[in-house]
């Protein structure tokens, strides 16, 4: 019964989020051909040096990266600096940018469970991604902790997930079905879901924050 439940409940948070869904070249013709080969060379390297930095371009963010880092706080427990020194439940509780979240895991009784992974991937619904949700569905999913319990398991992945590893990713998430992510250099998205600030890390985790609620197929 409480399954039934529960599924209903995540079928209209889902239709909700369904509906309601940023030259320099040699002058002096009579040069030495050691000259012209020196010049070749120096040319070639710099050809070799102008694609790396083109590769090294294309190569994902060694650190938080998105649009909506620039609203994380600068400094202080919440900041990216003091997130990296807590678990991650803890890291979540002291970022504004995660508030309902934090609420919707408290709710949840995941807090330990969260705090005591090692080496997880979080995508975590920032503040925004709720609010799409109309309140009446949102509080029936917060009372209902099975229901919510698994919405929330369905955005852990159980490995650090690098952001190249973003690009055609298939992760099995805690809760038993899989997202499926897509993108390339600082443009991710989780099933539906953009990635707003990605690369997060705290003492156990990852934390992607994306732009929507993702719901489990199951």
């Amino acid at each position: 019964m409480r399954r039934t439940r529960a599924a209903g409940i995540l079928a209209g948070v889902a239709a909700t989020a369904l509906l309601l869904g940023a030259c320099d070249m040699g002058t002096d013709d009579e040069a030495p051909a050691e000259d012209t080969a020196a010049e070749n060379g120096d040319a070639g390297d710099a050809g070799d040096e102008d694609r790396e930095d083109a590769d090294a371009g294309a190569v994902s963010p060694a650190g938080p990266f998105g649009p909506a880092c620039g609203v994380v706080p600068e400094d202080g427990d919440g900041s990216f600096d003091g997130m990296a020194q807590d678990p991650v439940a803890t890291a979540a509780s002291n970022n504004p940018v995660l508030s309902t979240l934090v609420t919707a895991v408290g709710e949840a009784d995941l807090v330990d469970t969260l705090n005591s992974a090692e080496d997880i991937t979080v995508f975590a619904p920032a503040n925004d991604a709720f609010e799409v949700i109309p309140e009446e569905d949102l509080n029936a999913l917060l009372a209902d902790q099975e229901a919510l319990t698994d919405v929330l398991t369905y955005h852990v992945v159980d490995q650090r997930i690098e952001p190249s590893e973003l690009s055609g990713g298939d992760f099995a998430t805690l809760q038993g079905d899989s997202v499926q992510t897509a993108g390339e250099g600082e443009d991710f998205t989780v099933n539906d879901a953009s990635v707003v600030c990605g690369n997060v890390q705290t003492a156990n985790a990852t934390v992607y924050i994306i732009d929507g609620v993702l719901m489990p197929q199951s």
